[in-house]
């Protein structure tokens, strides 16, 4: 009998391509958090992470024993939880943001304001409908 038996992570059965999550520990390091293998697919990753159930995750990775491939997808996964962020018009959770800047870069810049635009209390016409100010007209 081996003595450095450890037991398998690997799915039994049917062909199933899995995703864990590499979450930093602080003080006791960085390991895969309990997962439940009907849970390891992408869009439930996906899921956990936007809604900041990982408190510090470091790596994505993703393999197929079936298919003998495995694969770091840690930039995949940044890129689309940035677009999916931006498409809602929601900011970053906290505890994934760091992990979105480390493997997406960082978020994109703001357009440059219009010369038109002039946001500011002094020539504000607005209103209560919060859309960007225009200048007050010369007299």
């Amino acid at each position: 009998m081996r003595r450095n038996w450890t037991p398998s992570i690997v799915p039994s059965g049917d062909d199933q391509t899995v995703y864990l999550v590499i979450n930093n520990f602080g003080n006791l390091g960085a390991a895969f958090p309990e997962t439940d293998v009907d849970k390891a697919d992408l869009e439930t990753i996906m899921g956990d992470l936007m809604s900041g159930q990982y408190s510090d995750p470091v790596r994505v990775v993703t393999f197929n024993t079936a298919e003998q491939w495995s694969a770091d997808v840690s930039q995949d996964v940044a890129y689309e939880i940035r677009r999916r962020a931006d498409l809602a018009g929601d900011d970053l959770a906290p505890s994934i943001a760091e992990f979105v800047e480390a493997h997406a870069g960082p978020a994109r810049l703001q357009r440059p304001t219009s010369p038109r635009i002039r946001p500011g209390p002094q020539s504000c016409r607005c209103g209560p409908n919060r859309r960007p100010c225009l200048p007050a007209p010369r007299k």
